[in-house]
This record gives structure tokens, C-alpha cells and sequence, in this order.
């Protein structure tokens, strides 16, 4: 069996690595010989740590994903966000591999995003509003600033020693910043991503410009809420996988609205295979919602293993 430390996995992946990974998993997932499996959403005796478990399989990979989040970690001196990636054996079904993940799961994550970015936002988006300062924002940001030519970042959080701590970061990558609210944050980007555990819109559909891009990538679980449904019905809507989406995505607030027809959501997947179309017009505005997919997990796991030469 292969086992991949956290250390070993966090020195092995890149921003590059996740992005053919997971652009391979989008695209996996649209495929009839592949299958994703209800998540399973739990919590431990300390009701304030919780767990996810998302499974799938394609024709050359099968397994799961273990997501935490430790409120307390902190204390600890540890990272709140963990991740454990098992492959099983294709043949006999025992395990293949333990890949800890924690590092690479937020790779992984805004891999995703750029992805998605990279084939809906305008060619010239220069500007990006990040909302929240956790874990994640870092890793959205370096990831979108490879497929498009930001200058600037507008930051969306509370005030906090992360919020500035966070903003220091990304200055010493090059970018300016600016920590503004959160309509100066809308009004002002070319591409808008949600990094959030909201349960409420965290801005108003009217301040949303034409021509904007915008990624949820909070919501993964029921209730959860990041996106103003009113933008859902001027948009042109993506997503990793509808079935998902409308189940533990922002998009599960549209539910009813996507069963009657009434909108659409197209899975990313269909977009890079030129099955349908991207971004429409300069001053279209699409929305990616983003709930996280286990093929990409697999897929990316699989790409770990063979940077390490096994």
C-alpha cells in the first residue's frame, strides 16, 4: 500500500498539478463510466467539529475523501481543514493508497475555480474580490492570477489579525490590495470568489457589473449561502456536477426553479469539451458554483502518486 504523508503531499503538489488534475476530473465527471455518491455530512461529539465524506469512482480510479474541520485546532497550533484521499485497489478492492491531503485539498479547490475562470471570465479580468480571509482566500488568489492577468485584489472580510495578515500576503506577492466593503468589492471586480461559510448572500445581485465572473465555493452543505438568488436569473449559470449543486451548492437554492426548466446549469465538464459554450459575450455574467467533486480528489491523489515515481 502507498501512503503520502501531508508533509510529502504538500511538497509535492502545484498550482500546475492540480489544475491537469482536476481539469481531467471535470471532465471525468461528465462521462458515462463515471459515478459520484451522495456526501455524507457528520459531525463529532464536539458538535463544533465536523466531517464530510465524498466518494466516486472512474474507470481507472475508485475511492474516497475524508474532510474535518477541528474548530480548535488553532490551540493546537494545527490547521483547522484536514483531508485524507483513500484509492482502493481497481482489482480486489483493498486499499491502493492513504494520501493526507490537508495542504493539497485547497490546491485542489481553487484548481477548480481557475478552471472554470480560465473559460468563463473575460480575457482582460484584472481585478478580483476575494469575500473571507481563511484558509482558502491564498490559495484562490495565487491560483486565478495564472490564468488571468490580475493587478488588483479587493478584500471582503471582517477586520481581523487573518484579514490583515492575509492582505499582507498577497502585497508581498506583487499585487496591490485594498480592504473595502463589500459593495466597493462587487462594484469594482472582474471576477468575484466567495471563500465563505455563509448562510446568507454576502451582497446585493444590483452591484454585480456586466461582464463579471463570479465563483461560490463556500456552500458545500445544506442551508449554506453565499450568492443573491436574483443573480442566478441574470446570469448564465456552471457548476462541477448539477446533481450536487442543486443539493449541497449554492444552487440548492434554485432548486425548484432548474427541476421546472426554468434555469439552466451546464456542468463545467461540457464547457472544455466544447460541447456547449463558455462565456457568451463581453457583458455576460456567469456564475461557477463550485461544491467540490470526489473525482477530484481521486484524480488528483493519482497525480501524487505518479510525481513520486510510483
Amino acid at each position: 500500500m502507498i501512503y503520502i504523508s501531508e508533509e510529502e503531499s504538500a511538497a509535492l503538489v502545484t498550482h500546475e498539478l492540480a489544475y491537469a488534475a482536476v481539469r481531467s476530473a471535470l471532465v471525468a465527471v461528465i462521462g458515462e463510466e463515471a459515478r459520484i455518491f451522495p456526501a455524507v455530512l457528520g459531525r463529532a461529539a464536539t458538535a463544533t467539529n465536523t466531517f464530510s465524506i465524498k466518494s466516486g469512482s472512474a474507470p481507472h480510479l475508485t475511492g474516497v475523501k475524508v474532510g474535518s474541520f477541528w474548530a480548535k485546532n488553532p490551540e493546537r497550533g494545527l490547521p483547522r481543514h484536514n483531508s485524507t484521499i483513500l484509492l482502493l485497489d481497481q482489482d480486489i478492492g483493498r486499499l491502493r493508497a492513504v494520501v493526507e491531503a490537508g495542504t493539497v485539498n485547497a490546491y485542489r479547490t481553487a484548481a477548480a475555480d481557475a478552471v472554470a475562470a480560465d473559460l468563463l471570465a473575460r480575457t482582460d479580468a484584472g481585478t478580483l474580490a476575494i469575500f473571507g480571509a481563511g484558509n482558502q482566500a491564498f490559495f484562490e488568489v495565487a491560483a486565478l492570477s495564472r490564468v488571468r492577468p490580475i493587478e488588483k485584489v479587493y478584500i471582503a472580510a471582517r477586520p481581523s489579525a487573518r484579514q490583515k495578515a492575509f492582505a499582507e500576503k498577497i502585497e508581498a506577492t506583487g499585487l496591490r490590495v485594498a480592504i473595502v466593503s463589500a459593495e466597493e468589492a462587487v462594484s469594482s471586480a472582474d471576477i468575484i470568489v466567495t471563500a465563505t461559510p455563509a448562510r446568507e448572500p454576502l451582497f446585493n445581485a444590483d452591484w454585480v457589473r456586466p461582464g463579471t465572473h463570479i465563483a461560490s465555493m463556500g456552500s458545500d452543505a445544506p442551508g449554506k449561502r453565499e450568492l443573491p438568488t436574483e443573480l442566478f436569473f441574470k446570469a448564465d449559470l456552471f457548476c462541477d456536477l448539477p446533481a450536487q449543486s442543486v443539493t449541497i451548492g449554492d444552487f440548492q437554492h434554485i432548486r425548484e426553479q432548474v427541476s421546472a426548466g426554468d434555469l439552466v446549469i451546464t456542468p463545467i465538464g461540457a464547457v472544455i469539451e466544447n460541447q456547449v459554450a463558455g462565456r457568451r459575450s463581453a457583458d455576460a455574467i456567469t456564475v461557477f458554483d463550485s461544491s467540490g467533486i470526489a473525482l477530484q480528489d481521486l484524480f488528483i491523489a493519482d497525480a501524487l502518486i505518479k510525481a513520486r515515481g510510483l
